[in-house]
């Protein structure tokens, strides 16, 4: 990726619904250039769609909860099994399988804390393949506007430190 389609990245990633022809405007790039970058980076997998971002608050979802949980037994389809089970929950904003004590993070957004711990206590911590349920609150949570460049690496694929 060069520096215009980085351009195009973060003027996208702040405003998904601008034209195109403003797009190009503020990158300093012919529309038609635009066009067939965004094209570009929507063939490669850069751009993976353009969606609303909800806040759940307004929808009546003020309690936000990170929930984890170990599956035994540990298998690749027991695992893959619940994180498509999980995803499927209209409580459920994300699923994340992970390493370490837990096998699954569950991110759920939900009206209160009773709906939270009935939720908790009667639809997962009943799964027999469930040996291990905990909850964490979520105080506050915010999600950057935009996904930056990482910083080169050198030859080792070290990072190199942020000034």
């Amino acid at each position: 990726m060069d520096a215009v389609d980085q351009a195009i990245l973060r003027r996208l990633q702040r405003d998904g619904r601008q034209t195109n022809r403003e797009l190009a405007e503020a990158v300093g790039i012919a529309p038609s250039t635009a066009l067939e970058r965004t094209r570009a980076l929507r063939a490669r997998g850069v751009i993976t769609g353009f969606h609303a971002a909800v806040d759940p608050a307004a929808l009546g979802r003020s309690v936000q909860a990170l929930i984890s949980i170990r599956i035994r037994p540990q298998s690749r389809e027991a695992i893959e099994s619940v994180r498509d089970t999980m995803a499927a929950l209209p409580e459920t904003l994300g699923v994340f399988v992970v390493t370490g004590n837990e096998d699954v993070l569950v991110h759920v957004a939900v009206p209160s804390t009773a709906y939270l711990r009935d939720f908790v206590l009667d639809r997962l911590a009943r799964r027999k393949e469930f040996v291990d349920v905990r909850t964490t609150v979520v105080f506050d949570y915010v999600q950057p506007v935009e996904q930056a460049e990482l910083p080169a690496a050198d030859d080792r694929g070290r990072r190199t430190p942020y000034a």
